[in-house]
């Protein structure tokens, strides 16, 4: 049997979700990670929020897509194969495509976080982190 703490987070939780897709519907979400298994777990929380999503596996397939233009929150790995999502977000502030970006890492330090903070980022989470703090963020981005 759930713990009566458990059972009012889980509650709530499904609350903030409720509220959210309400605000949010048609803002796309763009989520770019190597790991698959992050990606497909990113994607199902956010596709039940009722936000567009779409995933990449590498910061260069998200940048040949073309959708840069059309992404309203950017969620990315800071550490991948190839670019990593800081010098991502560099080349896209070079370009003068300004995304609200979420950076998730399990391999983050303070110098790491003033960094992409600095940079224009609006959030930058420590795996593992709590989705719903992740959801607020993503919520902060779109609606601004």
């Amino acid at each position: 049997m759930p713990s009566s703490l458990s059972v009012i987070a889980r509650s709530a939780l499904e609350r903030y979700l409720c509220t959210m897709s309400t605000h949010a519907e048609g803002k796309l979400v763009t989520i770019v990670d190597d790991d698959e298994s992050m990606r497909n777990a990113l994607m199902g929380l956010l596709k039940a929020t009722g936000l567009p999503t779409r995933v990449f596996a590498s910061a260069e397939d998200f940048l040949g897509s073309g959708i840069q233009h059309e992404t309203a929150c950017l969620i990315a790995d800071v550490r991948m194969p190839g670019m990593s999502g800081l010098e991502l977000q560099a080349r896209l502030n070079a370009d003068h495509c300004s995304i609200p970006t979420i950076f998730i890492t399990a391999h983050g330090d303070t110098k790491m976080r003033m960094e992409a903070l600095r940079a224009g980022a609006v959030e930058f989470l420590t795996k593992p982190f709590d989705n719903a703090v992740l959801l607020q963020h993503v919520r902060a981005a779109i609606e601004n």
